[in-house]
C-alpha cells in the first residue's frame, strides 16, 4: 500500500529522507509547471522547482495538514519561489527626484473603488457554484485540483464553472460601464 502524502510529510518532518524523496518524485513536474506560469524560461523553472523542494524539505516540520493539502502547500512554495526569482531579476530603480509620482490621484482612487463595487455587485449575481469556483480559484489562490475537490467536482467541470462565471461577470460589467 502506498503511503499518503500526509504520511510521507509526517515522516519527512521526522527527518525521513526517503519519505520526502517520494514526495519530491510525485510533485517535481507539477512544481515545474507552476513555476513556468510565472517564469518564461524552462531552465529557471527547473531551478525554482528544485528550490521549492529544498524549501519544503527544510520546512517539513511546519507542514500542517489541517491548513492545506501537500499539493497546495508545495504549489504555494513553488509559486512564491518563482515570484522571488522574478523580483530578484528586476532591475532596481535609483531613488531620485526625477522619478514620476505614482501615487494615485483622487479620481483614480474613486474609479478603483467604483470598479470594485461593480465587481462585487456582479459577483453577487452569479449562481452560488460559479461564485464559489471563482472565489476558490482567484481569491484564495487554490489550484484547480484543490478547488474542484472542495466543490466535489472534476477539474474539467470546475473549468466550465469558471468559464461561465467569467462570461457572466463580463456581461454584467459591460452592461453597466
Amino acid at each position: 500500500m502506498n503511503p499518503t502524502d500526509e504520511q510521507l510529510m509526517a515522516g519527512a518532518a521526522q527527518g525521513d529522507r526517503v519519505a520526502f524523496d517520494t514526495v519530491a518524485v510525485r510533485y517535481a513536474a507539477r512544481l515545474r509547471r507552476a513555476a513556468l506560469r510565472v517564469l518564461p524560461d524552462g531552465s529557471a523553472a527547473d531551478d525554482v522547482a528544485q528550490d521549492a523542494l529544498l524549501r519544503a524539505w527544510t520546512r517539513a516540520a511546519s507542514y500542517d495538514p489541517a491548513q492545506a493539502s501537500v499539493s497546495t502547500w508545495l504549489h504555494r512554495i513553488a509559486v512564491n519561489a518563482a515570484i522571488d526569482r522574478v523580483r530578484a531579476l528586476r532591475p532596481t530603480a535609483q531613488v531620485s527626484d526625477d522619478l514620476p509620482d505614482t501615487t494615485p490621484t483622487p479620481e483614480q482612487t474613486l474609479a478603483t473603488g467604483d470598479r470594485l463595487r461593480l465587481l462585487a455587485a456582479a459577483l453577487a449575481t452569479l449562481p452560488a457554484r460559479q461564485r464559489e469556483a471563482i472565489a476558490l480559484t482567484y481569491d484564495q489562490g487554490r489550484s484547480g485540483i484543490d478547488a474542484a475537490a472542495q466543490l466535489n467536482t472534476s477539474p474539467r467541470a470546475l473549468e466550465g464553472l469558471l468559464h461561465r462565471g467569467r462570461k457572466l461577470l463580463r456581461a454584467y460589467i459591460d452592461a453597466r460601464e
